[in-house]
């Protein structure tokens, strides 16, 4: 039989009882939607820069910092799997739409962003266009993993 824990809400922690060893069941999500046009390195950039952005808002989703056997320390990472989908444009907006309606912490990425080399440009880009005009290539959100899976419904796991 195999166990699962729960959590408390939008924490994701676990807790565990009896056996350590047991596989651990988050209650929580991180998702990632990107536009099924994009090149192999657009993906990889977008990906990490909307991840980025989920620790500093939601610290809750980093781990421990990590320590190899000699000692060296390594900095944090979430403390749960990132699961990445595409999909197109059309699922991209909606998605989006339903991600703002549920007020979930998430990161948006613009094709504008692409011609923009700093932060300072990309967040002056991002501002520039209205929410329902947005150029989006690329979303990250965590939540609820229920409210998650509502906002990727129509996605497609990543291949």
């Amino acid at each position: 039989m195999q166990r699962t824990y729960k959590t408390r809400p939008y924490d994701g922690r676990q807790s565990r009882s009896m056996n350590d060893d047991a596989p651990l069941r988050f209650d929580t999500k991180i998702a990632v939607l990107l536009r099924e046009d994009l090149e192999s390195w657009q993906r990889l950039n977008v990906t990490a820069f909307l991840v980025s952005g989920l620790g500093t808002r939601v610290p809750e989703v980093i781990g421990e910092p990590y320590e190899d056997g000699d000692g060296v320390p390594y900095l944090p990472m979430f403390r749960q799997p990132v699961l990445v989908f595409e999909g197109s444009k059309e699922t991209l907006a909606a998605a989006h739409a339903r991600v703002l309606s549920r007020s979930l912490p998430r990161a948006v990425f613009t094709g504008d962003l692409f011609a923009t080399g700093n932060d300072r440009d990309n967040r002056a880009a991002v501002r520039a266009v209205r929410t329902t005009e947005l150029d989006l290539v690329g979303l990250a959100v965590y939540g609820p993993r229920n409210a998650v899976d509502k906002v990727m419904k129509g996605a497609r796991m990543h291949p």
